[in-house]
């Protein structure tokens, strides 16, 4: 398996392949893999000829000093959980200075509306460190298409902003939420929820759940009061904000329009782990 730690190495394991025409498929992840990630690799197998996997926390995309200092980092497990389901995948585990090229810091970018609902307004810089980590990443990697987990929705909007800004040719491929048996979604952050925590947090599935189910008969902003009442309910639980969205431009929605589709989308604590999920409701 091979592994590269600088744009260079990475560029010259890649080039032979390109010269053969290889279509390349690239999984941007920043490490303590689990099967969402597991099924974000498989699909990229199937769909290219070679598959690059990035592992690199991201430092501009934190605006939590102690959230990016406790962020796991489990590199020989991800290389083994990587080694697993295929030894031809290419991991590249750049050194912040150069992939960034010296100083670590954001661009500013101008995403539209979409940057400033929900995460945006919850996590002020965030998409900016998205959006220039990606583009450093695309442009290290030069992959034919890159797939993103449909759990960071409003990250995928941003990232598809991001390729037409930038005039990157690299498709977007968003794919389904890959969730646990009870409904929980795959983050690398559970690893850091204690056993009560994590027994707890499928919770938020459940009320998106009940969300979706009820979204015909009742009102977004009957829907909205009965899920901030249930967590206000839930001891183990601290919400930060419970939307409902149009999917195309994510703006709050306080009544249905027939033309319309519609997300529901959940930021909550369970103790310092701050967990997010979403669920299409019509």
């Amino acid at each position: 398996m091979a592994i590269c730690t600088s744009i260079s190495t990475l560029q010259q394991t890649l080039s032979q392949k390109r010269a053969s025409g290889a279509q390349i498929g690239f999984v941007p992840t920043m490490g303590a893999l689990h099967d969402g990630h597991g099924s974000l690799v498989t699909q990229a197998l199937a769909q290219n000829d070679c598959v690059v996997v990035s592992i690199f926390v991201n430092p501009t995309q934190f605006n939590n000093a102690q959230d990016l200092e406790k962020y796991p980092r489990p590199f020989e497990q991800d290389v083994a959980f990587l080694n697993a389901i295929d030894p031809e995948i290419v991991i590249f585990a750049p050194e912040a200075a150069d992939l960034y090229g010296g100083a670590v810091q954001a661009k500013s970018y101008r995403f539209g509306a979409i940057e400033s609902a929900m995460e945006g307004k919850h996590r002020p810089g965030h998409f900016d460190g998205v959006g220039t980590v990606l583009n450093l990443l695309f442009r290290a990697v030069t992959p034919t298409r890159a797939y993103f987990g449909e759990k960071d929705f409003q990250q995928l909007q941003i990232v598809r902003k991001l390729v037409a800004l930038e005039r990157l040719p690299v498709e977007i491929i968003g794919c389904p939420i890959h969730r646990a048996e009870n409904g929980l979604a795959m983050s690398s952050r559970n690893r850091r929820l204690t056993p009560q925590q994590l027994e707890a947090a499928p919770f938020i599935f459940k009320i998106l759940k009940k969300t979706q189910d009820e979204f015909d008969s009742k009102s977004i902003p009957a829907l909205v009061r009965e899920a901030e009442a249930a967590f206000a309910a839930n001891p183990m639980l601290d919400l930060e904000y419970f939307e409902i969205a149009a999917t195309d431009n994510l703006q709050t929605a306080y009544r249905k329009h027939p033309s319309n589709t519609y997300r529901a989308f959940v930021a909550a604590f369970a103790g310092e782990v701050r967990l997010i999920d979403n669920m299409g409701l019509n």
